[in-house]
């Protein structure tokens, strides 16, 4: 006996057509819509399938789609029941149907479908493609012209629109989807009708996406885009408004928010990291401050302690310890991007070439291999920093290579435009690009996620204070560069630092001064810490230079106003209380406009005093600095012609 299986929204032609195909011996099933038609088709193989063009629920053509995709299905013969056929013009084998017959009156639709029946079972063709039987006994319904007309122009809107809509019913099955869900879904159109709405989704969610269907939905419900759901690795964000007809069905509106997300974790990351470089900066400058106290005390009991004196091994050791607390805060200005000192177009090949010899020299057991550009641009850049960010990169492989390994550095030139796929947008223009690869244990995806983190290390406890990638970070964001990550756990990482390229030539490294320079001229030293006139004071006069103090703003006016005639350099502390080194600067510079400055500060050259030297100050010294130190600036500024 012949299986058959009719598909059609009206009671009325479902029982016309079971009646009819009953009486001539056939067996047959019947389905109001397409979603019934396919959970039918799971367990029923028919050899004809009748299927009216519009219908709730996955629609005649759609169904029909479905259905040619189905490889136990590939031979059944499909016509169409259509009561558009005079309205529009139909070929059912752009769709996959066999042949299409109009709907008309009861008596001559059913012998077209008997017809239908006695030449599919003699395998005689139904006729040209493209014919629908039986339209000549029909005549055009302005009606369903309208109603067909309307329903394409909101087709058209849902097609259009970026948001993803879906069209489901109660028990969840999806019914309908606009190319927008389609593509963030990505499946076909086949594919997805009929399925199941939370198999969509990753099965971390299946819990919530149940949750919104566990009772009845009476108002429009949300996963809103604060606690997403994952489709397809996007963050989708869901609207749920339910349909008041009489199928309960509910439009699911899906927004993908994955851009918006990342740019909101982005910009939280961005202001924990300044928060932090805030805190951190103000540290390194108080910390700066003591270690200055602490050096110059040790350098004045230098001067006076021979070599033999048991205590000159021990003044040595505090200056050691000073230099090292200096690294620290080095590293902690750098994270705050405000480490800068000397900014110049330096030669970053040399630099790469002269640190990896000197860290080569202490780590045998790893090959360094060099690949440097010939034609590098230069960079415009602090030495000590990039020298810094290169020494943290050598250490950071080193121990991820606890039994050796390589340690590969290449550089090259590159623009803007080569570093797209970026979650940042860099400026436009040349870059120099330094890529930095180990053969090491590999970096999992958690940790990536926290690298630059200030104080976060992978470290045990006491062995290591999580601030060398995250000055590194620092640095380079302080520069103007971008710093990036690749790595795997298992499978070496790769750094690569992009920084701006300079149109100056590099300027050769020089040569420091190792003895203390004396003079005899006057300076004012302006400073609002009382440890720091003091040590200040005494370091100045043990270089033969006759002092003058000031321990605020209008004090050092006053006393610049008073002895003008006779101080010939003023060393200004960048951080007062009452007016900043900026003012204090200004108004020295009306009093007299070829006054010598040096500025002094726990901070560094970059911001505030960066802008006064621009304004025509003489020079800059970061806190701590030794006896050598402040005599080689005074010098330099004051031997200047």
């Amino acid at each position: 006996m012949k299986k058959i299986l009719v598909v059609d929204n009206h009671p009325l032609m479902l029982k016309f057509m079971t009646d009819l195909l009953t009486k001539k011996g056939y067996q047959v099933k019947a389905a109001q819509d397409g979603l019934t038609a396919l959970n039918i088709l799971k367990s029923y193989i028919p050899a004809v399938i009748f299927i009216d063009l519009v219908m709730p629920n996955i629609g005649g053509i759609k169904l029909c789609q479905i259905i040619r995709r189905m490889p136990e299905l590939r031979d059944v013969y499909l016509i169409i029941l259509s009561a558009i056929a005079a309205e529009e013009k139909i070929d059912p084998a752009e769709f996959g149907a066999d042949i299409c017959i109009a709907k008309g009156p009861f008596n001559e639709m059913a012998q077209n479908v008997l017809d239908a029946l006695d030449r599919q079972d003699q395998g005689i063709s139904p006729g040209p493609q493209g014919t629908v039987i039986g339209v000549e006994n029909i005549h055009s319904r302005e009606i369903t012209r309208e109603l067909l007309s309307i329903k394409k122009h909101f087709e058209v809107i849902l097609g259009s629109m970026s948001e993803g809509i879906l069209e489901i019913t109660p028990e969840a099955r999806v019914v309908y989807a606009n190319p927008a869900a389609l593509a963030l879904i990505d499946k076909p159109e086949e594919e997805l009708l009929a399925s199941n709405f939370g198999d969509l989704f990753y099965e971390t969610d299946h819990q919530r996406i149940k949750d919104l269907f566990g009772q009845e939905l009476n108002a429009p419900r949300s996963i809103p885009e604060d606690s997403p759901v994952r489709l397809n690795d996007r963050q989708i964000s869901l609207n749920l408004v339910p349909l008041k007809d009489k199928e309960n069905k509910i439009i699911v509106i899906l927004n993908d928010v994955t851009d918006r997300r990342r740019m909101e974790v982005q910009l939280q990351q961005i202001r924990k990291m300044e928060a932090v470089g805030t805190l951190a900066g103000g540290i390194a400058h108080d910390f700066n401050n003591l270690l200055m106290g602490i050096q110059g005390n040790a350098s004045l009991m230098l001067l006076d302690v021979d070599s033999t004196h048991p205590h000159h091994k021990r003044l040595n050791n505090i200056v050691k310890l000073v230099q090292s607390g200096s690294k620290l805060t080095r590293q902690l200005l750098g994270y705050a991007r405000k480490g800068r000192y000397e900014v110049k177009p330096i030669n970053l090949n040399q630099l790469v070439e002269e640190t990896s010899e000197t860290f080569g020299r202490t780590k045998k057991e790893v090959a360094i291999h060099q690949e440097l550009a010939e034609d590098l641009f230069p960079i415009e850049a602090d030495q000590g920093q990039i020298e810094q960010v290169l020494l943290n990169m050598y250490v950071n492989a080193w121990q991820a290579m606890p039994d050796g390994g390589d340690l590969f550095l290449k550089t090259m030139n590159t623009t803007h435009e080569e570093m797209k796929g970026k979650l940042y947008e860099p400026k436009p223009g040349n870059y120099v690009l330094l890529a930095i690869t180990d053969t090491g244990v590999g970096i999992d995806k958690n940790t990536r996620e926290r690298i630059f983190d200030p104080f976060f290390t992978t470290k045990e406890m006491g062995r290591g204070t999580g601030l060398g990638l995250a000055s590194v970070y620092g640095i380079i964001k302080g520069h103007g560069g971008y710093i990036d990550v690749d790595s795997e756990k298992g499978r070496g990482t790769t750094f690569s630092i992009c920084l701006p390229a300079s149109p100056k030539e590099a300027i050769e490294k020089k040569e420091l001064h190792e003895e203390a320079l004396k003079g005899t001229e006057t300076v004012l030293l302006i400073d609002d810490e009382d440890m720091i006139i003091d040590v200040g004071k005494q370091m100045l006069e043990a270089l033969g230079y006759e002092v003058l103090i000031a321990r605020s703003s209008s004090q050092a006016i006053d006393v610049y106003n008073a002895n003008k005639d006779r101080i010939d350099m003023v060393i200004l502390d960048m951080i007062m209380p009452d007016m900043n080194g900026g003012e204090i600067y200004d108004r020295l510079k009306q009093i007299n406009p070829s006054i010598k400055v040096l500025l002094s500060s726990g901070y560094s050259i970059d911001g505030q005093a960066t802008k006064i030297l621009e304004r025509g100050c003489n020079g800059f010294i970061q806190k701590p600095f030794n006896m050598e130190q402040i005599s080689g600036k005074i010098r330099e500024i004051l031997d200047k012609k």
